[in-house]
């Protein structure tokens, strides 16, 4: 049975699309695909379909990440499909509580902010960089290699 991971930010369009990207290719690296489903949703629909903004996308690219995922909103049967849904910042958090409808869904919840080590001292939530400028994404993807790598682990270590 699969490990389903959802990744939420506001427009899916930045954040959350990059953290799809960097989990799965944690998960290829360590030959772990066939163990997981990994997407991302927005708790705002307006960039529906739409790629991953050409700055995350041109920023990813230069550390190996292809973003190809098109920019869905999260529904309510995404509480039931996956196993985690996680969130970038309290914003996203609160929005996605407030879609749950149960305490078994709200459990599913959590914080990437959570799983951030390295920049713990000035992070806790992955901020978002659509009105930055290149060292918005490039923190972005710092903090998202960071807690990806500290998720899978978790994930890893619980499930065994």
């Amino acid at each position: 049975m699969k490990i389903k991971v959802l990744f939420v930010c506001l427009g899916n369009i930045c954040r959350s699309p990059a953290a799809e990207g960097v989990l799965q290719r944690l998960v290829e690296e360590r030959k772990l695909s066939h163990r997981f489903e990994i997407d991302s949703a927005g708790t705002y629909s307006g960039h529906r379909g739409q790629l991953p903004d050409p700055r995350m996308r041109r920023h990813a690219s230069r550390r190996g990440y292809n973003l190809t995922h098109r920019a869905r909103p999260i529904t309510i049967d995404d509480f039931e499909d996956f196993d985690i849904i996680v969130a970038m910042d309290e914003s996203n958090r609160r929005t996605l509580m407030h879609l749950t409808a149960s305490p078994e869904q709200q459990a599913k919840i959590v914080m990437m902010g959570d799983y951030i080590v390295k920049l713990r001292a000035h992070y806790d939530y992955v901020p978002d960089p659509y009105y930055e400028g290149a060292e918005g994404f490039e923190l972005v993807l710092d903090l998202l290699e960071d807690a990806c790598s500290n998720l899978l682990e978790e994930i890893i270590n619980s499930k065994q």
